[in-house]
């Protein structure tokens, strides 16, 4: 059950005088149900009680504009139409897969390029200085190609 604010409750006066205008209208009745529960509507049910108000001719004009004022003042929230896919977070370089690939070809079991290369496989991001090793390591064991 929620707390009654001091003042006037504009959304609580229209909708006693809708179902006073027509006691039959589920619309109507289910807003009420939900405004005494939990206290208040969302912006999308107040735009359809204000267009279920507006038809009613019992209902004072200053009400009206209360309420569109009420609704005015609430957050638009919008759905974005396109899906958006996440990136990776890290992007595999090709020249550093080969320089990787070269030197294991040649030395299958070359310890601290078979970490470098644990490193590659799992994207984790390699230092300038293990890249620079690398091209120092393909110099020395491999050549220039």
């Amino acid at each position: 059950m929620y707390k009654p604010r001091p003042g006037i409750d504009i959304i609580g006066k229209i909708l006693d005088a809708l179902y006073a205008h027509n006691p039959d209208a589920l619309f109507v009745m289910s807003l009420m149900h939900q405004y005494e529960e939990r206290g208040s509507l969302s912006k999308k049910q107040l735009e359809g009680l204000l267009s279920k108000a507006q038809k009613a001719k019992e209902i004072p004009q200053s009400w009206l504009g209360t309420l569109e004022a009420i609704i005015l003042k609430m957050p638009t929230r919008y759905k974005s139409t396109e899906t958006i896919t996440p990136s990776p977070i890290y992007q595999k370089e090709e020249e550093t897969g080969n320089l990787i690939d070269g030197i294991l070809e040649k030395y299958p079991q070359h310890k601290r390029v078979l970490f470098l290369r644990a490193k590659y496989d799992n994207h984790e991001p390699l230092s300038a200085d293990e890249i620079n090793e690398l091209k120092k390591f393909t110099k020395l064991l491999v050549g220039n190609k």
